[in-house]
Order: structure tokens, then C-alpha cells, then sequence
């Protein structure tokens, strides 16, 4: 029988991971590397940790190698993919893995370049996993991710490529890949953009339904774009240049036409495009950031594309955006026109739906037409809104107005003139802005505490640093004397208003905004002080109000109503109606300093005022009381840190020192920077003759000790000047006698060398004169002796010729005689010449060798002038020397002289 065989050992997941990690290295056949792939991906996501150790490189390795097949591509990214995303449960799982798997990618750097070479694949999968890989390993390791694309070669221009793919789950994954790329670096912006990211996306926008329309995906794409846009001055110059304004105002008014339609939407449908609508509203205030570069001309484009108009649709109208749109919307408007003179002229010339549809009275109907001018319509809201749910919608509402007349004083001047002319003809008007401050008539009035917090907000911002608003809302006045009437002022009837507020203990929201427009105006206006001082109740009242606040906002009431005593005390003159020495006593008995300060600091300290700019945007959430958590404006709360010292010291200052100021070009009040200037200066000058009277005692003590210090500087210097004198002479003498004799060597060696040069010079030109004369007389005899032979051959030439005539027949024996004889004469001539030249050789030389002799007198005379220069150069030194000496005594005599004259005046004193 044959013996039973054992079952083989079980093998562990270990043993197994470490099989195939290394047949996934070692083998050579693409399918076998491919199957222990599939092994490993089947255990990534219970033992990440031992896959990861064991194969992690080797599936790197896999993708460069065996790239070009996407079966193993795919099998590839789907283990790492688990790998980075591994079962919670496993005991393998470790936040670690995940950081091990991105250092491997990023640290390596042609690792990350594999994936974005496999976004060039045209296969689904190579294409998602490789996005889905660069995401997570991007939120692992983000700035080493970062710096591998930007190095990959078209590494920013492949991850923005694939937002052309039709396929939606890769152009999303992109989508979400660049927002996380773009979120901090700011070269990939810039890269991103210059790919065509905005047209891109803004055209994936309009394929997927716009904004009424369209899905995440869309709002996905807005994001993107904030991101690129944010704090981005060149992506941002990129974009308005490139035309995509328009398409901006082209989506836009897609979606007020869409929306006017009155179509009936799904309520998730409904969510959606609110959502798209207010990433859309928040992409173009990008553009308008007052800090932002360029904001001005991002305006005037966006006005030309009539972008203003089809977000005031927005804002006023509850069919089409619900209230985080209209807050958007009536920000966005506002920065649309805010320091921008052209654009918030031509922004009251706009109209608009009428926002609300009430009656004053419920008993009235509605009267209305159908559209008014859009500043109209923003004081509707702001005024007319009494639904506490909707808050923010008049808040934003308020801001937008606050653009219209920022930092244009016509406008605030034609605002506050037409309100002013408003309260007088027709004094039922509820979007008066002055109606609604100084005539509480209404129910909203008392039932609505922000509708006069929005209208002192209002006013203040007319009358802030606009001295000329305050001379006109001066002029405000009520009642009619010619009746019988008393005639009170605007700022004596939001006094009375105020302080009836305070003692029926009222929401202090409203007077909170009372008391914020009362401070500003009172500051630096001696007449609005006056005016205010004229009702002596009123600093009993203020007063009142911090003595004995009431509960609710007791901190603010009671700070302001200090700080608004604080600067009627410090803009109070002699002349007021309550005298400043009077109001400063007042203030002191009645309230004291330190509960002043007190009061002060504690409205400095409050969270209110301290952390303004912090909790500017969770303000209007509610407080215990179920109103919004808004007390203050934040150009009031820039306005009281500044001048918070100010204010503080004011009740320090003594009631005769008055403060002067300038407003409209005319100084008011006694300056107190002069009267400052002159104590100063008095102080100055006691210093000053105080310390003079000390130099003075000083200088007589030391008088003396430096008299007799003189005296012996004077002995001291005579003696000096005494043994300097006489060597002085002694050398003035030694070098006059050196001097003479030099002067007499040199006159004698100049003549001797004179002479000699002159009988030089006689020789050679009595030698040069004979021998010129020698050569004419050579040159005459030669001359001579050749004519005579010229004569003779001449004679002989004629008998020859005789004899030619004669004897014809022996022409032949002639000639040759005849050239015999010529020749012979040649000869002749020939050595005579010879003769001569030698001659002229011989005398050339003679010529020469005077010629050298001459050379040589003039360097020996070139020699006597050096020795003369140098003898010059002595004398000159020797003259220096004795300048310098005579220097040295006019020196030791200007000494001498002005301790004497020194002396003298000690001798005066």
C-alpha cells in the first residue's frame, strides 16, 4: 500500500505578498508580471503595509516599463490607488503608508513624471487613475508635488489638457486636481492661465447648463476660476484682455432671462443654482477689490458689458435669488461703482422692480408703479424691510448705497439736499432718511429698531470729513416762526430723540446709531457744538446716561455717551451757549474723570469695537436678545480708534486752552499747537539765559588761570621768536653767499662754453664755405674742358663729313675710324667723370665728419644747460626755503599777535 501523503502547510499572506513581489520583479513575460499584479491588488487592501514594502517599486517600475500596455496600467494604478486609500480595519493601515507612497512619487521625481506622461494615453482609465494618483499624492506631500509638475517637462500643460476630454469623469477629476494645484501656488496660476484655462472653463460652464442649469460641476469650475483670479494681478489682466468679460456678462444675462421664466425647478435643482449663482457673483467681486491693481478699469469694462444691471436683478427681485444672492448681488453692485465718480453718477440714472409690495398702512392700498430709480429702491430695502430674517439683505443694501457716495462729495451734497427738501414738503415719505431719524411716528419706527440705526448710519457717512454737508444739515429746521411755531434744529431734535430713547430704556441698537452720528458730527465743528450746547438738557441727559445706564448695552450707551461728552468738551469754546469753563465743571462734579476714562476705555475694550475687523463677517448673527449683533459702522469704528487717545485726554485739557481748526478754508478756535509753540519757546529762552549766566561765571574763573597762563606764553614765545629770528639770519646769509658764488661759477662757465661754441661754430663754416667753393670750381672745369671737347668733336664731325662727300667709296673705313675715335672720347668722358665723383665722395665725407663735429659742440652745450637748470633748480630750492622759513615767522607773529588781543580783551572784562 502506498503511504498517505500530508497536507502541505498553510502559506501566510506574507509569504504570498513576497512570491509575488518578487515574481513581479524577476519575470520576463508581461503576463506573468501582470498576474502577480492582480495577487498584490487583491491583498493592498487588507496588508497595505506589506504590499507597499515589498512591491511598491516594483509597480513604479511596472508603469515605466510596461506603460504601453493599459491592461497593466490599469491593474497598476487601481493597487496604488488602494494603497493610498487602504481598509480603516486592517491592523496594516498607517497614515505612514500613505506618506511612504507620496515621498516615493515626489522624492523621485521621473516617478510623478510617469503619471503625467500617462495623461498623453488616450485609454479612460490610464487617464482617471493618473489624475486620481497626482490628487491624493498632492494632499499627502503638496509643495514637493507642486515642484514636480512645474519641473516635468508640459507638466502644467497636460493637467490643464484634460479639461478638453469629453469624457466627464476625467474633465471633473481634472477640475478638482487643478483647483487643488491652484490654492496656494501662485507660478501654477500663472501657468494654468496662459494654458487657456479661462476660456476652457468658462466654456465647460455653458456646455453643462450655465448657471441656472448646471451641476457641481459648474460650481466647480467657478471655484477654479476664484482661485486663479484671487489676488492675481496678472491672471486677472489676463482675463479682462482675453475678452472673457463679455462672456462673463453673456452668462449673466443668460441666467436673468432664465430665470425670469418663471420655470419650476426641483428643490435640489433649486440649491444648485443658487449655489452657482453666488460663486458667480463671488468670481467678479475678485475683480473689484478696492486694494486690487486695476480695479478701476475692471469696473469701467464690466459697466460697458452692463453687468450692473443684470446683478441689480438679483438683488431686487425674491424670484429670482434667495437672500445669500441679494446680499451678494447688492455687494457685488456696490463694488461695481464704489470710488468711482462717472459710474455713480450714471448709477442713479438705473431703475429697478419695486422690492417690496406693502402700503404704509395696512388699510392703504398700493400705489406704486412698476419701477423706480435704483437708489429709490435700495432705500425701500434699507428702510422698508421690517422682517428681522432679512437683515442681511439691508445690510448689504445699506453698503451698496454707501458706494454710491463714497468719496464723492457732489453726490453725498445732491443726497443730502434732496432728503433735506424731502422732510420739508413731504414729511410722510418713509424712505427719507431724515423723516425717518426726527419723526418717529410710525409703528416701525418703535417695532423696528435698525431702521434708524440704518438711517444715522446713512447720514453719517453724508456728513463724515464733509465739512460742507455739515454747514448744510446746519440749515435743517423745523417749525415755522411766522406761526408761532418754535423752530427747533435737526441736531436739537435727534438730541430730544436720543435722550427720550435712553430714559425709556430703548433697544440700543438704534441708539447706538444715534449717538455715532451725533459723535462724528460734533467732531471738529464748533457751530454743530454750539447748536447742540444751545438745549442746556442735553449734557444733563448724557450725563444722566452714564451715570445711571440702563442694562441692555450698558458698556455702549454708556461709552459713547461719554465720548460724545468727551468732544462737545473739546470743541467747546468761551462763546458756547454752555461756556467751556462751565461744561468742564459740570463733567467733573457731576461725572468725574476717572468714571470718564473709565467709560471710554471700557468702550475701547469691548468686543464690539476691539474685534471689528476680526468678527466683521460673523456680525449679523444673532445675539440673545434675537437681533442681529450690529451696533457699529466700521468707518465709526475706524474713526473712534483714531481719535480714541484724542478723546481720552480731551478732559485733561485745561477749559482756557481752545483748539483751533480749519473748515472750509476758516480757521475757527485759538490754536493750541501756537499757544504750545510760544510756551516752548518762552521755556527755550529761560534755558538759554540760564545757561548763559553759568557760561559766564564759568568764563570769569577761568579769566584768570588762563591770564597768567598767557603771560608766561607771551615770555615763552618771545624768547622763541627771538632764537628763530637770528637763525633765520644766519641762514638768510650762508645761503646768499652760496647763492653769489654759484651765480658767478655760472655766468663763467656760460661764457666759456659761449666762446668755444662760437669758434665751433667759425671753423665749420669757413670749412663749409671752401669746400662749396671747391666743388663750383670742379663743377666750371668740368663744364669747360666738356664744351671744349664738344667743340672740337664738332669740327671733326664736319670734315668727316666733308671727307664722306668726298669719298664715298671708303665709307666704311671712315665710319669705323670715326666710331673708334668716339669711343675713345667716351672713355674719356667716361673717367673724367669718375674723376669728379670721387672728388665729390672725398668732400660729402669732409662734410660729414664737420657735420659730427658739429653734433658734438651741441651736446656739450645740451650738457651746459643741464648743469645751468640744476643750478637753477638749488637756486629755486634755496628761494622755497626761505619762504618757508619767513611762513614759519608770520605764523609765530599772528601767535604772538592774538594772544595779545587775547590779553587785551580778558583786561577789558
Amino acid at each position: 500500500m502506498f503511504p498517505i501523503q500530508a497536507t502541505p502547510a498553510r502559506q501566510s499572506a506574507s509569504d504570498t505578498i513576497n512570491v509575488l513581489s518578487r515574481r513581479l520583479i524577476s519575470a520576463t513575460l508581461l503576463e506573468d508580471r501582470r498576474a502577480a499584479i492582480l495577487g498584490l491588488r487583491s491583498f493592498a487592501k487588507d496588508f497595505p503595509a506589506s504590499v507597499a514594502s515589498g512591491a511598491l517599486r516594483g509597480l513604479i517600475g511596472s508603469l515605466a516599463e510596461d506603460g504601453e500596455d493599459v491592461d497593466t496600467v490599469k491593474v497598476v494604478m487601481e493597487t496604488l490607488l488602494i494603497l493610498l486609500n487602504p481598509n480603516d480595519s486592517s491592523p496594516e493601515a498607517s497614515q505612514e503608508i500613505v506618506l511612504w507612497l507620496a515621498d516615493e512619487f515626489t522624492q523621485h521625481q521621473e516617478n510623478s513624471w510617469i503619471l503625467l506622461n500617462l495623461l498623453e494615453s488616450t485609454d479612460f482609465y490610464s487617464r482617471l487613475y493618473s489624475l486620481q494618483l497626482l490628487g491624493a499624492i498632492l494632499v499627502s506631500r503638496t509643495q514637493r508635488t507642486e515642484e514636480c509638475v512645474l519641473t516635468a517637462p508640459f507638466g502644467v500643460s497636460r493637467l490643464v489638457a484634460a479639461l478638453d476630454d469629453q469624457r466627464e469623469a476625467i474633465r471633473n477629476e481634472a477640475i478638482s486636481l487643478l483647483t487643488a494645484f491652484t490654492s496656494t501656488s501662485i507660478e501654477i496660476q500663472k501657468l494654468v492661465a496662459f494654458e487657456n484655462a479661462f476660456e476652457r472653463l468658462l466654456a465647460i460652464v455653458v456646455a453643462d447648463g450655465s448657471l441656472t442649469e448646471g451641476g457641481r460641476i459648474v460650481e466647480d469650475c467657478l471655484i477654479l476660476l476664484a482661485n486663479l483670479l484671487r489676488f492675481n494681478t496678472s491672471n486677472q489682466v489676463l482675463f479682462r484682455e482675453s475678452g472673457c468679460m463679455s462672456k462673463l456678462a453673456n452668462i449673466l444675462e443668460d441666467t436673468v432671462k432664465a430665470q425670469t421664466s418663471g420655470r419650476d425647478i426641483a428643490a435640489w435643482a433649486y440649491i444648485q443654482r443658487s449655489r452657482n449663482i453666488y460663486a458667480f457673483l463671488a468670481v467678479m467681486r475678485l475683480f473689484l477689490h478696492s486694494e486690487a491693481t486695476g480695479a478701476s478699469l475692471n469696473q469701467m469694462v464690466l459697466w460697458k458689458h452692463g453687468v450692473v444691471h443684470h446683478v441689480l436683478q438679483f438683488a431686487f427681485s425674491d424670484a429670482i435669488g434667495d437672500s445669500p444672492i441679494r446680499v451678494e448681488a447688492f455687494l457685488t453692485c456696490g463694488d461695481l461703482i464704489r470710488n468711482a465718480p462717472e459710474l455713480q453718477e450714471s448709477f442713479a440714472q438705473l431703475t429697478v422692480s419695486h422690492p417690496l409690495q406693502f402700503s404704509v398702512t395696512p388699510e392703504e392700498p398700493p400705489s406704486r408703479n412698476d419701477t423706480l430709480f435704483v437708489i429709490d429702491g435700495l432705500l425701500d430695502v434699507i428702510l422698508n424691510t421690517h422682517d428681522q430674517s432679512k437683515f442681511d439683505i439691508r445690510f448689504a443694501a445699506c453698503e451698496c448705497l454707501k458706494s454710491y457716495f463714497s468719496n464723492h462729495s457732489d453726490v453725498k451734497m445732491h443726497f443730502l439736499t434732496r432728503a433735506i427738501e424731502g422732510y420739508h414738503q413731504r414729511p410722510n415719505e418713509s424712505t427719507n432718511v431724515l423723516t425717518v431719524l426726527m419723526r418717529q411716528t410710525d409703528a416701525h419706527s418703535v417695532s423696528d429698531s435698525y431702521r434708524p440705526w440704518f438711517a444715522a448710519v446713512i447720514v453719517f457717512h453724508l456728513l463724515y470729513e464733509n465739512s460742507s454737508a455739515k454747514a448744510k444739515a446746519l440749515e435743517l429746521r423745523e417749525g415755522d416762526s411766522a406761526r408761532g411755531e418754535e423752530v427747533v434744529s435737526g441736531i436739537q431734535t435727534i438730541s430730544a430723540i436720543l435722550l427720550s430713547g435712553m430714559a425709556r430704556g430703548e433697544n440700543p441698537r438704534s441708539l447706538t446709531g444715534y449717538l455715532m452720528l451725533l459723535v462724528s458730527w460734533m467732531f471738529e465743528d464748533f457751530d454743530a457744538v454750539n447748536d447742540f450746547l444751545a438745549e442746556g438738557s442735553n449734557v444733563q441727559g448724557l450725563i444722566q446716561a452714564v451715570v445711571q445706564p440702563q442694562t441692555n448695552g450698558a458698556d455702549v450707551i454708556q461709552g459713547l455717551s461719554a465720548t460724545l461728552l468727551g468732544v462737545l468738551y473739546e470743541f467747546s469754546t468761551k462763546d458756547s451757549p454752555v461756556p467751556r469753563t462751565k461744561l468742564h465743571s459740570i463733567i467733573l462734579s457731576r461725572l468725574g474723570r476717572d468714571k470718564y476714562l473709565d467709560c471710554v476705555k471700557r468702550l475701547r475694550r469691548n468686543p464690539l469695537i476691539r474685534d471689528f475687523e476680526v468678527s466683521a463677517r460673523e456680525q449679523n448673527a444673532s445675539s440673545l436678545d434675537g437681533f442681529p449683533s450690529v451696533y457699529f459702522d466700521a468707518e465709526f469704528v475706524a474713526f473712534f480708534k483714531d481719535n480714541y487717545s484724542r478723546i481720552s485726554r480731551a478732559i485733561d485739557r485745561a477749559p482756557e486752552m481752545e483748539i483751533s481748526i480749519v473748515a472750509n478754508g476758516i480757521q475757527k478756535g485759538i490754536s493750541r499747537e501756537l499757544v504750545d509753540s510760544l510756551r516752548r519757546q518762552v521755556d527755550d529762552m529761560r534755558r538759554v539765559l540760564e545757561d548763559a549766566n553759568a557760561r559766564t561765571a564759568l568764563l570769569e574763573d577761568q579769566l584768570h588761570n588762563e591770564r597768567a597762563e598767557n603771560q608766561s606764553s607771551t615770555d615763552r614765545a618771545a624768547v622763541t621768536l627771538s632764537t628763530i629770528q637770528d637763525a633765520y639770519d644766519e641762514l638768510e646769509k650762508s645761503h646768499n653767499t652760496e647763492l653769489s658764488i654759484l651765480q658767478t661759477q655760472l655766468l663763467a662757465e656760460k661764457s666759456r662754453y659761449e666762446s668755444q661754441m662760437s669758434s665751433t661754430r667759425a671753423e665749420f663754416a669757413a670749412q663749409e664755405l671752401a669746400h662749396r667753393e671747391g666743388l663750383v670750381q670742379a663743377r666750371k672745369d668740368a663744364e669747360v674742358e666738356q664744351e671744349s671737347k664738344r667743340l672740337n668733336l664738332a669740327a671733326e664731325t664736319e670734315e668727316l663729313r666733308g671727307t664722306i662727300r668726298r669719298l664715298e667709296g671708303e665709307v666704311t673705313k671712315v665710319d669705323h675710324r670715326a666710331k673708334e675715335q668716339l669711343q675713345t672720347l667716351r672713355e674719356g668722358n667716361d673717367k673724367l667723370l669718375v674723376h669728379y665723383v670721387s672728388e665729390a665722395e672725398q668732400a660729402e665725407e669732409k662734410s660729414e665728419a664737420l657735420q659730427s663735429q658739429l653734433d658734438a659742440a651741441k651736446t656739450t652745450i645740451e650738457e651746459l644747460k643741464k648743469k645751468l637748470e640744476i643750478a637753477e633748480s638749488e637756486k629755486h630750492n634755496l628761494v622755497e626755503s626761505k619762504a618757508a622759513l619767513q611762513a614759519e615767522l608770520d605764523d609765530i607773529l599772528i601767535l604772538f599777535s592774538d594772544l595779545e588781543e587775547k590779553v587785551h580783551k580778558y583786561e577789558n572784562l
